[in-house]
């Protein structure tokens, strides 16, 4: 077998400690975890449902990680290798993840606030001029939110760029393996959580022309296939064509039916961003979980 992250050449200095085997079934399933979730994020392109099911797998995949970390030989290997190089980068990357998946989070519950005030405003407001101030209102608001994805997306490329992993040349196959498989739950982790952020930018963020460009160069490598997904499936861009269709009709009768069109597709985006938020939790909880354990692991 050709060697790869998950397959690589054995190391010529073996040491008596070592991580359980790749024969292992908690080994196996979280590589088996780490393939179908690498398959669906380079695949389709982001939609809430598509989304939400990732979230559902990358939960799955951490509680097998867990597992994997509590078993006694995974738990000596990390005590024994307490104060390598790749240690500190495995702990680096858990807290990155944190804070990206934080963030995630804090995005999610602003934008969902946005949506459940212009929902009750267009309850309330009737006319043309107030209908376009609360509008206007929750465009400012989306923006704000987009420039806060923007930010994160581009500390998180500016660590891609200037990150280099440590050598591991002098380490047994089974070490190699386990970092190998952390390494990549985190680069999987922080993919899915980009995926998140770009579907919540909404499509118009990603087209602007100025000042945009890194949301766009990561819209570009998330969506390579699947560009008739992209218009069916984002939420956001159906809330703007409603929107936008409620401010530019005249007709009274016409209006009505306009106001309770925009009115469906805000109550169809806040349930998907409730199942976003719940899928995001399950997620949060669990990488606290991963880091608190690998914390306890090289402090005892």
């Amino acid at each position: 077998m050709a060697p790869s992250p998950l397959h690589p050449k054995a190391s010529r200095h073996a040491r008596s400690i070592s991580f359980p085997s790749r024969s292992h079934p908690l080994t196996l399933q979280v590589e088996g975890q780490l393939q179908r979730l690498s398959e669906a994020t380079s695949s389709s392109s982001p939609s809430s449902s598509s989304i939400c099911y990732n979230l559902g797998d990358l939960k799955d995949l951490y509680d097998g990680v867990n597992d994997l970390l509590q078993l006694p030989l995974t738990q000596q290997t990390l005590a024994h290798e307490r104060g390598e190089k790749w240690v500190d980068e495995v702990l680096d990357g858990s807290l990155r993840s944190l804070d990206v998946c934080g963030t995630a989070r804090d995005v999610l519950l602003q934008t969902k606030e946005c949506v459940t005030e212009l929902q009750s405003s267009l309850r309330r407001v009737r006319g043309e001029l107030g209908l376009a101030n609360e509008v206007e209102a929750f465009k400012v608001s989306r923006k704000k939110m987009t420039k806060v994805i923007s930010k994160c997306l581009g500390d998180l490329m500016k660590i891609e760029k200037q990150r280099a992993f440590s050598p591991l040349s002098d380490k047994n196959n089974e070490i190699v393996v386990m970092v190998s498989v952390l390494r990549e739950v985190e680069a999987i982790t922080l993919s899915m959580l980009e995926s998140l952020l770009l579907f919540v930018s909404g499509p118009k963020a990603m087209r602007r022309p100025n000042g945009w460009s890194l949301v766009s160069k990561l819209i570009s490598k998330k969506r390579v296939a699947g560009d008739g997904e992209e218009k069916e499936g984002c939420e956001f861009e159906k809330v703007d064509v409603a929107l936008g269709a409620l401010l530019g009709y005249k007709a009274h009768k016409g209006l009505e039916l306009k106001h309770v069109v925009a009115q469906k597709q805000l109550e169809t985006l806040e349930l998907n961003i409730r199942d976003l938020e719940d899928g995001l939790e399950c997620v949060f909880r669990r990488l606290i979980k991963t880091r608190v354990t690998l914390l306890n692991i090289l402090n005892q």
